[in-house]
């Protein structure tokens, strides 16, 4: 009986250590455990416990520095469910926002906060169309994930200061908005051009995994000039110089 009872509170004692080390694990632990899954970005002295820690650095593939990182995880996690509130403080990226994991391939984000300044080094170019600069700043009521697809999701978008920058300069656009939802993985957005902006215009956005269709109507102000010619391939063009666009991607919509 006395062997016995030694096992025992020799595993209770184990037991209890693991439950204490478990409580105040240290986020540089857990993030050197990560890393592999981390892609080549690196989160740099980093302090604190896994269930509330900072990163005074967070460089991505090339090495930028994106900002400070400041997390909250719910101890709820050690039973499965998982909760994370997330900030992010650099100079071209501000985020915040709260998670919680509803499946192992589904995440749901509430309230997120962001913005976003296009144009920095770590972001490339799109195809045919060049290097989006300025500003946005992001609204998220609700998204959630699935494999990073939004099934569901209530958010808007703000364009500041929005051009373009190509081979042959930087093409003015001016303020833009967005307004995005999805429903069963159905996204669709509604965007319009803010007062005076240099190009005026209103369209709209929808496309599941399946497919895409992008309509819109586009008039430039100044009816001469790099942002008239750029808009000329994009579609058909009426005499006063507006652009209508109806392009589609994927399986027909």
């Amino acid at each position: 009986m006395t062997y016995l009872r030694n096992i025992l509170l020799g595993f209770g004692i184990l037991l209890l250590a693991v439950a204490i080390l478990l409580w105040f694990f240290p986020a540089r632990w857990a993030v050197a455990l990560l890393a592999p899954r981390l892609h080549g970005m690196q989160l740099q002295q980093v302090s604190g416990s896994v269930w509330q820690g900072h990163a005074a650095h967070w460089r991505d593939t090339g090495g930028h520095d994106l900002g400070r990182v400041q997390w909250q995880l719910s101890r709820r996690a050690l039973w499965g469910d998982v909760r994370l509130q997330l900030d992010i403080d650099g100079p071209q990226l501000d985020f915040s926002g709260s998670m919680r994991r509803i499946s192992s391939d589904t995440y749901d984000w509430r309230n997120v906060q962001a913005r976003v300044t296009l144009g920095a080094p770590w972001q490339g170019w799109l195809a045919g169309i060049g290097q989006p600069r300025g500003e946005v700043r992001l609204s998220i009521d609700r998204a959630r994930l699935r494999n990073g697809w939004p099934m569901d999701l209530q958010g808007t978008a703000h364009w500041r200061h929005g051009s373009l920058r190509g081979p042959n300069g930087e093409i003015a656009l001016g303020d833009w908005q967005l307004q995005a939802q999805a429903r069963d993985g159905w996204i669709k957005a509604q965007f319009h051009s803010e007062a005076d902006a240099p190009l005026r215009g209103h369209g709209q956005l929808q496309g599941n995994l399946l497919g895409w269709r992008l309509q819109a109507t586009l008039q430039p102000r100044d009816p001469g000039g790099a942002l008239r010619q750029w808009l000329h391939r994009w579609g058909s063009v009426d005499a006063d110089g507006t652009v209508h666009v109806d392009r589609r991607g994927g399986l027909a919509i």
